[in-house]
C-alpha cells in the first residue's frame, strides 16, 4: 500500500469510524493515531490518551510523554504536529 493510500485509509477511518463522545475510549482510534504519528517519522511509543477538539481534529499524548495535534489540512492530507 503507497503513502497516499495510507492516508486515505485513515482520512476514512478517522472520518466515519471514530465517534466523539468515546474518543478517548477507543483503542482502534488510538492505534490509528498513533500510525499517523509514525508515518510521519515522530516517536511515540504507545498513545495512551486522547483528546477530541473538532471534527478530524484531536491531541494525542504518548507514553513517553509527547503529544502530537494531528488534523486533516486544508489539502486533505493527515497532518501531526508536535505540541
Amino acid at each position: 500500500m503507497s503513502v497516499p493510500a495510507i492516508g486515505k485509509a485513515l482520512i476514512f477511518t478517522m472520518t466515519f469510524l471514530a465517534v466523539p463522545a468515546l474518543a478517548a475510549d477507543d483503542p482502534a482510534l488510538s492505534k490509528d493515531l498513533m500510525a499517523v504519528i509514525a508515518l510521519q517519522g515522530l516517536p511515540c511509543s504507545q498513545v495512551v490518551s486522547v483528546k477530541q477538539q473538532g471534527a478530524n481534529d484531536y491531541v494525542a499524548s504518548c507514553k513517553d510523554g509527547n503529544r502530537y495535534h494531528v488534523f486533516v489540512n486544508s489539502v486533505g492530507r493527515v497532518v501531526a504536529q508536535k505540541q
